[in-house]
């Protein structure tokens, strides 16, 4: 009955988008530009839709194994914030061991996505994660996906010893059935790269996940299956999500509020 009522709101909220896109694109200017977005938006809504009247299915259960690391996995000491459109670099003290999960938090363009990334790719001086320590890390934007390889390719490279029964078995758990394997990534819907990105993640036992939004296009259905998933997991986890009904279906055990520093 819940999916019922989201479903309707999402025509209603579709139809109401197409109309202001009907008005929008015959001005000129910054309107059509505006028209075009919100076009791409709509085409993106109504794809989600599609897929869930064909299957109509929610994601199965899963598991994301992690690799045991004893050392803590990442100490932060210092974090680069925006205040009056200035960086300026703020003392924090946050340690992540395995089993230990940090939301962070603030206002947009605080620099919270600009965090993750720095501190995944190795850039950020007061937030250094562990040697050794294998990274799992969600891009709300999928920049992180090869969008040349085909969804088989990308599976495939996460494993130590290729075992094409094993990607098919993961692909279809994350609702990519086989037509779907030679797809490249740059094809996919937003919501099933997302699901791309946990069928990785799953092959790849990452240590420690990092991630940036991950419910933003992903179907509500599956939502409740990733927070159980994530609840399970025994790695660290650092993660920035807007999404408040999500974070409350995963425990979190510390917050780091960059809005406060």
């Amino acid at each position: 009955e819940r999916e019922q009522r989201l479903n309707a709101r999402m025509e209603k909220d579709i139809q109401g988008q197409k109309d202001k896109i009907n008005f929008f694109s015959h001005k000129g200017g910054k309107m059509r530009k505006l028209a075009s977005k919100m076009r791409d938006a709509v085409e993106e809504a109504e794809e989600n839709k599609v897929e869930v009247r064909r299957d109509d299915k929610t994601l199965a259960d899963f598991s994301i194994g992690s690799e045991p690391f004893k050392k803590p996995l990442v100490k932060i000491t210092s974090v680069t914030v925006m205040k009056n459109h200035k960086p300026v670099k703020k003392k924090v003290e946050v340690t992540v061991h395995n089993r230990h999960r940090v939301l962070i938090t603030g206002p947009n363009g605080i620099g919270k996505s600009s965090l993750l990334e720095a501190m995944a790719g190795g850039k950020e001086k007061g937030a250094v994660i562990a040697e050794g320590v294998k990274v799992g890390y969600y891009r709300q934007d999928f920049s992180g996906l090869p969008m040349e390889k085909t969804v088989y390719e990308i599976l495939e490279q996460e494993m130590d010893m290729p075992n094409k029964q094993e990607v098919y078995a993961t692909a279809a758990r994350f609702l990519l059935p086989g037509d779907k394997l030679q797809s490249t990534a740059g094809s996919l819907s937003e919501g099933l790269k997302g699901l791309l990105c946990f069928a990785r993640f799953t092959l790849q036992k990452p240590t420690l996940l990092i991630l940036d939004e991950p419910t933003n296009h992903i179907n509500f259905r599956h939502l409740p299956v990733i927070a159980d998933a994530l609840n399970r997991y025994e790695g660290g986890m650092i993660l920035v999500s807007h999404d408040h009904d999500f974070v409350e279906k995963v425990e979190m055990h510390e917050t780091l509020d960059l809005g406060a520093l």
